[in-house]
This record gives structure tokens, C-alpha cells and sequence, in this order.
């Protein structure tokens, strides 16, 4: 079984942008109890007070799965730890396991702790020797290892026997720096491994984009741990990702890392991961982004459709996520049939897919965009069934946004729509004009469609296409609408961004009206 240590909560939080409070990282480490990791490093006690609160809560909870690890650093140099506030403040934590880093590059003894290589062994042993005796599970990081060792071998290996001696359960080899190569990973470790005979660890920033790829060359050969965080948060281009690493090791490498079943969840993890962080979630990562296992080209999703395994290398469930067909310009039949079936739809083949596909082709061309707009999709395919009668048609409408003495801008709208063979004519105010419009609309139809009420616009996006041609630019309008739990999304185009509103607008209220409980 291949340990997992999860150091989100400490390496992961010096990503710039992420500020956890203290319930923040107990929410997380929750769930990551929850997902089954084997250890949580909650942070360093000697560092801030926040994580020393952390620690002191952290007592109250009853892990399930999890060791929670306090991280600190050696004891001053010509010091003893007995007397230094780092190592006391490690005991301070009564975390069950202490993690401890020291040096082994030459170059940061000489110049960052600027003292002598013995005595920077004597501070390694005398530190974890110390946290041992007082019944501390000691894990040691032995920071810049792979710098070091390619700079001096035999002192680096030292350094690791110092640890050793001092007690420490894993000796975890830091590519601090982040700059090494799978191939310089496996040979180094393989070589450490014949050394030192001792159970290792690894621990990897993605400097060089390789921190996955370094962790698991060090596990191929024989790391029995690896360090990361989820989603791969982390300084400067982050930590390796535990995302990526644990269904690689489970799936690829046939490497038990996570309780039975829990692999599944691992896509729930990462996204409230990221929300807890206030990050939107990178949908591109492996394994975990919505993007991960999303088909658009026409060749791929036409050969998916006879075959799952024919464009995923592994079966999407297995972390939790999902399959996606993507509807574009790109589409062929097979993207809107798959579509369809998800929809719940029953579209005749030929004229009915053709004549849709060619309506998205067109539309794209004039600056439309159905990916993130699967609803205006399944209103075309909608509106070409026979007997298919919209909710409402247009009439007209008009928009003012006027600035009044005494008052302010404001923006009003009429809208002149047809219900059942009835005009209906109503005006209304809004902080804007897409608001005046939605109110209007709205209006309009509560009589005839009382369900209105329940349809709530939850997001609005604008995008400028041709920013070059000015104020003439075609812009884009993305609406999200929701009723409950049921959220869906439609698109309009035009160089006049009210009627580009308009077209998402009334598509959004349509398929709200005709289609969101199907």
C-alpha cells in the first residue's frame, strides 16, 4: 500500500491567491479523512497562529482514516532542540506524527544556514532523536535532495543516514526546486534505495511541469510514499498533484493507495477543494476536470459511440466524473445524437440531425458558441419536432436607459409578446437593460405561466469576439437560468449586445418553461 500525505494545508496554501482560514482547512481536512489519504499535514505550528489553532481543533475530531502531521524544521544551528521554539511548538501541536525538514544540498548549508556539514548532521539527528523520545511519529523531508545529490552524492546520502539514526520512520527525497526529470528521479532513487535501505518518500513541485510524471518514477522504484496536494495547489507553479498521482497509482500501476471504493469520489474532493479555496476549478486537469473525459470532434465522438474505450483511457466513473459529448461547429452527427439521448429526446435520423447541425455551423459562424450552451441545442432539436408550439412568440420590444434629474439612471423595457393567439404588452424598470427585459418577460407571462416564478437567472456572462472592430464588435451572452437543482445554460450573438441578451433570454425562459423536467 502506498501512503498518501496530503500537505494541501500547508505546502498547498502558499500558491499565491490562497488564504484558508482555520474552519477552511478543517472542512478540508474532513474530507480528505473522508477520502482516505494516510496522512494530513495540517501546517506549522511555529510559524502562525492560525495553524496552531488548527492543531488544538484538530484534537477534538475523530479522524477515521487519517494521521494528522505537524511540520517544522530542524533545531537552530549550534543549538539543542530541547530550547528551541520550532521544535517545541512541533511537541506544542500533539499531533501523532512530526514531519521535519533539514538540509541536504551543500550549497544551502554553506549559504543558507551558513554553518559546517557536521553540524548540520548533528542538528538532523539530534532534532528527530528528540521528537522520537517524546513518542512522535518522525517523518523527514529532506529538502533539495535531488539538487544535492547530483551536487555532492556521498554527503547527501549522509544527511539520510543522520535521519536514520535519528529515528525517522520515512526519509522523503524533496525535489524542492522542482526542476528534475522522471528519468533523473529513477535512477537517483533506485541509487538511494540500494544505499540506505529504508523506506522512502517523495516530494515534488511542478517547476518543470514533471512533478506527476518525478512522482511516480519515484514509486516504480520503490517510494512507499508520495507528497502532493489536490488539484496541485502549491508555490510558484504548484505540488505535485494528488488528483493525477492516486488514480494513476490504483488504476496504472495497480498500487492500493485509498480505502476500497473511495476512488470514486476523488472528482467530488478536488471541485470542493477548490470551492473551499475560492478557486474556480482548472476543468482541463486529468481525471477530475469536466473536461477530462469531454468529446467534441466528430471523428471521436462517431467512434465513442461503438466504442467508450476508443478516446478515454480509462472509464471516467472510476474518479467519479463522467463522459461529455461537446455540440460545436466541429460536431457530427454522432455529437447531437449523443445529445439527444442525454436529453431524453427522440430525434428522427437524417433531415432532423442534418438540419440541426447545419443551424449550430451557421450560428458559430456568426459568433455562437453551443459547448457551454447545451440548452439552446436541445430547444433546436425542440423546435424541429412536428407539432413542437413555443410557449410565447415575440412581438416586439424596446429598451431605454435614460439618466433623470433627481433620480439617476435607470433602464426600462416593453415587450410585446403573443401567448395562445393573445398579445400581451408589458413594461417594466431594472438596474440595466437585461434586467428591465427579463422583469418585462417575465411579466408578461405569469398569467398564462404562474411557474415563472421558479426560474431564477443565475449567472451572466458577456465576451467581446472582435474586440478590433469597437463599439461594431459581435459580443456573446451566456445565461445560466435555474429551477431548484436544475441549472441550464443558453447563448445569443450579435453586434448589438441587447439583442445578443434577448436571443439567450428568451431561450433560457423557453426551455424553462418546456423542456428543464424532462
Amino acid at each position: 500500500m502506498i501512503q498518501i500525505y496530503d500537505t494541501t494545508l500547508r505546502d498547498g496554501t502558499q500558491r499565491e491567491g490562497i488564504s484558508l482560514s482555520c474552519d477552511d482547512k478543517l472542512r478540508i481536512a474532513r474530507r480528505l479523512d473522508e477520502l482516505g489519504v494516510t496522512f494530513i499535514e495540517g501546517g506549522w505550528p511555529g510559524s502562525n497562529p492560525k495553524d496552531a489553532e488548527f492543531f488544538e481543533r484538530a484534537r477534538d475530531i475523530p479522524w477515521q482514516h487519517a494521521k494528522i502531521a505537524a511540520f517544522g524544521s530542524t533545531c537552530r544551528v549550534n543549538g539543542g532542540p530541547e530550547d528551541d521554539a520550532n521544535i517545541q511548538a512541533l511537541l506544542e501541536a500533539r499531533t501523532p506524527v512530526c514531519t521535519v525538514v533539514g538540509k541536504t544540498w551543500t550549497l544551502h548549508v554553506s549559504e543558507v544556514l551558513r554553518t559546517t556539514r557536521e553540524e548540520n548532521l548533528r542538528i538532523i539527528e539530534k532534532s528527530l532523536a528528540y521528537l522520537r523520545a517524546q513518542g512522535r511519529r518522525v517523518v523527514y523531508d529532506a529538502e533539495h535532495f535531488f539538487d544535492g545529490y547530483r551536487a555532492d552524492p556521498e554527503y547527501a546520502l549522509e544527511t539520510l543516514r543522520a535521519a536514520v539514526k535519528g529515528g525517522a520512520e520515512t526519509l522523503v527525497l524533496c525535489d524542492t526546486n522542482g526542476g528534475s526529470l522522471p528519468w533523473q528521479i529513477g535512477e537517483i532513487v533506485r541509487k538511494v534505495q540500494a544505499a540506505v535501505r529504508h523506506p522512502l518518500g517523495v516530494h515534488c513541485h511542478n517547476d518543470s511541469e514533471c512533478a506527476v510524471a518525478n512522482s511516480l518514477a519515484a514509486v516504480h522504484e520503490g517510494a512507499v510514499q508520495v507528497q502532493g496536494t489536490v488539484n496541485g495547489y502549491g508555490e510558484r507553479c504548484g505540488n505535485a498533484n494528488l488528483s493525477s498521482i492516486v488514480p494513476a497509482l490504483e488504476l496504472k500501476m495497480g498500487l492500493r493507495c485509498l480505502p476500497e471504493g473511495k476512488l470514486k469520489t476523488l472528482f467530488e474532493v478536488a471541485h470542493f477543494v477548490a470551492e473551499v479555496a475560492n478557486l474556480a476549478p482548472d476543468e482541463h486537469l486529468a481525471y477530475v476536470g469536466k473536461s477530462a473525459f469531454a468529446h467534441k470532434g466528430g471523428i471521436h465522438v462517431a467512434a465513442m459511440r461503438r466504442s467508450e474505450t476508443s478516446y478515454q483511457h480509462v472509464d471516467p466513473a472510476l474518479v467519479g466524473n463522467q463522459m461529455r459529448v461537446v455540440v460545436s461547429e466541429l460536431s457530427g452527427r454522432g455529437n447531437l445524437l449523443s445529445k439527444a439521448e442525454e436529453w431524453g429526446l427522440k430525434v428522427g435520423e437524417g433531415t432532423d440531425v442534418a438540419a440541426v447541425l447545419n443551424d449550430i455551423k451557421a450560428l458559430e459562424a456568426k459568433g455562437f458558441s453551443f459547448e457551454a450552451a447545451e440548452a439552446s441545442v436541445a430547444l433546436m432539436f425542440a423546435r424541429r419536432k412536428p407539432g413542437y408550439r413555443p410557449p410565447y412568440e415575440l412581438v416586439d420590444f424596446l429598451v431605454a436607459v435614460e439618466h433623470r434629474s433627481g433620480r439617476g439612471l435607470f433602464a426600462e423595457a416593453m415587450v410585446k409578446v403573443r401567448v395562445e393567439g393573445e398579445v400581451h404588452h408589458t413594461a417594466a424598470e431594472g438596474d440595466g437593460p437585461v434586467d428591465a427585459l427579463d422583469a418585462a418577460l417575465r411579466k408578461a407571462l405569469a398569467g398564462r405561466f404562474p411557474q415563472i416564478a421558479d426560474l431564477h437567472l443565475s449567472d451572466y456572462k458577456v465576451r467581446i469576439l472582435d474586440g478590433k472592430n469597437g463599439t461594431a464588435a459581435v459580443t456573446r451572452v451566456l445565461i445560466d437560468m435555474q429551477k431548484g437543482k436544475r441549472r441550464w445554460s443558453t447563448v445569443g450573438a450579435s453586434p448589438n449586445i441587447i439583442e445578443a441578451s434577448w436571443i439567450a433570454l428568451v431561450d433560457a425562459v423557453e426551455y424553462g418553461l418546456t423542456l428543464a423536467d424532462n
